[in-house]
């Protein structure tokens, strides 16, 4: 399977796998550009990407920046859906309490390529009836 990936700026990297076996490929910041806590960015990749048919692409943060630097993937998981060819754009919130400094080339997200089951939607009168039932939001206990 091919994901098709087009450069729009000079300064942008390849999407990679770090290591084998690893279900993200790591983006890279083109931007050189300050966070503040409690700040929310923009940053940008320099590249657009062609989806393989019937798939998404999820963006999620890295788990080392969030937890040295609380930096993460505001709308996590992110979804890029097959049909779009803008640029990739990652939304970054500083949830530190320092400034987070990010430099062109730095790998600042991943992206995981997963499959898409399409339904079809169906109006019924009522569902049937399961073990769980409403429960939610803590119904489990601690």
């Amino acid at each position: 399977m091919k994901l098709y990936i087009e450069k729009i700026n000079e300064k942008a990297q390849l999407p990679s796998y770090a290591h084998p076996g690893d279900a993200g490929l790591d983006l890279f910041s083109i931007d050189n550009t300050t966070i503040t806590p409690g700040e929310i960015k923009l940053i940008h990749t320099g590249i657009k990407i062609q989806l393989p048919h019937n798939t998404e692409a999820q963006i999620r943060p890295r788990s080392g920046l969030a937890l040295k630097n609380g930096i993460t993937v505001l709308n996590t998981p992110g979804t890029i859906d097959e049909g779009y060819r803008g640029e990739i754009g990652i939304i970054i919130i500083n949830h530190g309490t320092d400034e987070f400094i990010v430099t062109e080339g730095m790998k600042i997200a991943q992206m995981v390529i997963k499959p898409i089951i399409k339904v079809q939607v169906e109006q019924v009168e009522k569902l049937t009836d399961s073990e769980r039932g409403s429960g939610g939001f803590g119904s489990t206990g601690l």
